[in-house]
């Protein structure tokens, strides 16, 4: 189910938030959370039935193994079990997500002809796996608690950060789903999250999809780029990606809010970051915090020397690009910003002479630049993409771009009232007007979260959070997924 869509705003969250509380007021806090788990497969399940067999069979599955972790005294027998449980989840994640890339590879490399099985990825996936994973550690560290079968549940499928993040721990969950004095109705946590999601949703439905166009006609068709058409798809897919997560970040959190539930914030204004590390230290936050804690740190992190470091840190971006999807597009994302990275640790000393605007910029080219792999369908269509900005072929904007946009709402509003001997400009113009409105707001506006801080009970910001949503409900009609559901 999509958080983008009518079944979810006037159905699905209206039934969630009503019976969640009904059966609170009652002070049945324990069928509350069933209700809420039960919801939450039902979310999950919506277009595909047989994914509730997936993510049913690793909560029994994972749930069990880590009952025994707690349970069992022996070293070894802990060791042994904690290795089962890991290779497991590591194994679901490989046959649904990477077998057929690895049978591409292998009948490329030994000119084999095995059959792919065309498996679908179950959504969310990498997710709810890493998040799994991430509890059998801490409780092989005896840093769990006894929680019930149905509070593991509600913690592994709790519907807002599901099927696109954030990677939550237990010790973020557990405790506010005890806690008594969350379970009652709290107007100003209603608001707020009413706000984040309004202003997620407009993110989302509003620019992202808007960005969307732009990208995919462009992406479709490279040979047809010249320089400054491919400039603008290289900014517009960039925009996509930014509002796209950001928007579905802000979402999870104002969902969670009307729960009284506190969802980590998964996106902090990474374009704003002074530089390449501090940008991974804003995106994807819980990815980044996963790696660093189960894979970062037990390599030796930073603690034996450069050489060391170097080698932790490209692993480190290596898996990142890997989870990411299975092709080899991904992977050399995932290297190019390790070797970024790296490249700015051993030369930060002169980084930090520059202005923090000069490396806010430099920064941002590395995202774009790294990113075109990060959507092109293969290696080569990156390079081919790549040259064609660096061919130095200017012109004005496509009438591919321009006419591509004229799906949009907005632009079919406009051209009811517009005259058309000026119509005929007005896409392209979109196009421009788009992509400078986008650049604007990532780089000078405050977030999300940062604006709810300062409050959100204001008639303006309610009037606001009422327009956007009107707005958002009218434009459903080319309603998409959320990119990382495809992560």
């Amino acid at each position: 189910m999509l958080f983008n869509s009518y079944i979810f705003i006037l159905l699905f969250l209206p039934i969630a938030l009503i019976g969640y509380y009904l059966i609170n007021y009652t002070g049945k806090y324990k069928i509350s959370l069933l209700f809420l788990s039960g919801m939450s497969l039902w979310f999950y399940s919506y277009f595909n039935p047989r994914y509730i067999l997936i993510i049913s069979t690793s909560i029994i599955l994972n749930y069990c193994i880590s009952r025994m972790l707690m349970k069992q005294d022996s070293s070894v027998l802990r060791k042994g079990l904690l290795i089962l449980g890991i290779t497991g989840n590591l194994a679901g994640i490989f046959y649904f997500k990477y077998f057929d890339f690895f049978i591409t590879n292998i009948n490329t490399v030994f000119k084999t002809d095995f059959t792919l099985k065309n498996i679908l990825l179950p959504l969310g996936i990498s997710f709810f796996t890493f998040q799994q994973i991430s509890y059998l550690v801490d409780s092989f560290r005896r840093e769990t608690d006894h929680y019930s079968f149905v509070e593991y549940v509600t913690f592994v499928a709790f519907f807002p950060q599901l099927v696109a993040g954030p990677i939550v721990t237990h010790d973020e969950m557990m405790p506010q789903f005890r806690d008594v004095n969350r379970k009652g109705v709290n107007y100003e946590n209603l608001c707020i999250g009413l706000y984040s999601f309004a202003m997620g949703l407009g993110k989302k439905v509003l620019l992202a999809d808007s960005f969307s166009v732009i990208a995919t006609t462009g992406y479709s068709n490279i040979k047809a780029l010249d320089s400054t058409n491919a400039i603008f798809v290289m900014l517009a897919y960039s925009l996509q990606l930014y509002f796209d997560f950001s928007g579905y970040s802000d979402m999870a959190v104002g969902i969670g809010k009307m729960f009284n539930i506190d969802i980590m914030a998964n996106f902090n204004s990474p374009f704003k970051a002074k530089n390449v590390a501090d940008l991974w230290n804003r995106w994807h936050i819980s990815l980044n915090r996963f790696l660093i804690r189960y894979v970062y740190i037990p390599l030796g992190g930073s603690r034996k020397g450069r050489n060391r470091t170097y080698m932790n840190t490209l692993i480190v971006f290596f898996l990142s690009g890997l989870w990411h999807g299975a092709n080899w597009t991904f992977v050399l994302w995932g290297i190019l910003n390790g070797v970024a990275v790296i490249i700015y640790r051993i030369l930060q000393k002169y980084f930090d002479k520059l202005p923090e605007k000069v490396n806010t910029f430099i920064t941002f080219l590395i995202f774009n630049f790294t990113f075109v792999f990060f959507r092109a369908e293969s290696v080569r269509d990156g390079s081919r993409f790549l040259k064609k900005i660096f061919a130095c072929d200017f012109g004005s904007i496509s009438t591919e771009l321009a006419n591509a946009m004229e799906g949009l709402l907005e632009i079919k509003i406009l051209s009811r009232i517009v005259p058309q001997g000026i119509m005929t400009y007005i896409p392209g113009f979109f196009v421009l007007g788009i992509v400078i409105i986008g650049l604007i707001a990532v780089f000078t506006m405050k977030n999300t979260q940062e604006k709810a801080k300062e409050g959100v009970l204001s008639m303006k910001r309610l009037f606001s959070t009422g327009i956007i949503l009107v707005w958002c409900i009218l434009s459903f009609s080319g309603v998409s997924e959320f990119l990382y559901f495809n992560f």
